[in-house]
């Protein structure tokens, strides 16, 4: 979604430079230049460079007329700006907080091809999470784990560099928008000094500290212990990496090999 919309953002900024094509006119009238390169009494005057002033000034080029823009094209792009402009908030908030998730994976059980009983599929997720520094903070049922995220630098970059181009942009549309905008006492307006702002994003960022992440695992098996069912609420990415990381397969999903894969 952030990728959409700076893409957005671009495209709207991109519509206000390029003018309309539809504002441009054409003199479908040949100037009376054309006219003397096709009558061949006129062939001798235009040698002799004995063309009237009169004539002179009545040659013009075929095109003519000035461009405009689209009214209509600068308020639907600036509609555009202020609906999509909360985006870019969304993004620095969800950057200090897990994008929680709950998903079911299965693997096969003690009497499958290859599996484990719980005990041993239990010890395996115990294993990956304090790999990956996470801590058990109650056991039961349900197993939670917990562990911190810390503060990333590249997050951090990332996050100011997206805020630039984000304000950057909004600054062109208000630019061409609000043109010759002045206020008393201050003269115009440099919309363009909005990108000073982006240090803030990394700023919010940096100061909510690092991020503690739980996990809460729930192990059952079928009657036939042919296959095991780990149902996990935690953040989407790790998610992402644990059933990678352990072979398993989401619940009602059929897993299709990558051409890179062996």
């Amino acid at each position: 979604m952030t990728g959409f919309f700076f893409l957005l953002q671009l495209i709207g900024a991109w519509s206000f430079v390029v003018p309309s094509s539809s504002t441009k006119s054409i003199n479908r009238n040949p100037p009376p230049l054309l006219l003397y390169l096709v009558d061949p009494s006129k062939i001798h005057d235009i040698v002799s460079s004995s063309i009237s002033l009169s004539d002179a000034n009545n040659v013009v080029p075929i095109l003519s007329g000035t461009s405009s823009y689209s009214k209509a094209s600068y308020y639907t792009v600036l509609g555009l700006f202020v609906l999509s402009a909360p985006g870019i908030w969304s993004q620095i908030k969800r950057s200090t907080s897990a994008k929680i998730k709950r998903k079911t994976f299965v693997s096969p059980g003690e009497n499958g091809n290859g599996g484990m009983n719980l005990r041993q599929q239990a010890g395996e997720i115990m294993a990956y999470m304090k790999a990956n520094n996470y801590e058990v903070v109650s056991a039961g049922e349900t197993i939670t784990f917990r562990g911190i995220v810390q503060r990333s630098t590249s997050q951090l970059l990332f996050l100011v560099t997206c805020t630039a181009f984000g304000m950057a942009s909004l600054a062109l549309v208000l630019d061409i928008v609000f043109k010759g905008l002045t206020i008393p006492f201050i003269g115009g307006i440099n919309w363009y000094y909005l990108v000073l702002l982006s240090p803030i994003a990394g700023a919010y960022y940096w100061s909510s500290g690092d991020r503690i992440d739980d996990c809460e695992v729930k192990l059952v098996t079928n009657d036939e212990e042919t296959e095991n069912e780990m149902t996990i609420q935690g953040n989407d990415d790790e998610l992402e990496r644990m059933w990678r990381t352990l072979g398993w397969q989401e619940k009602g999903m059929i897993k299709v090999e990558g051409i890179l894969e062996s």
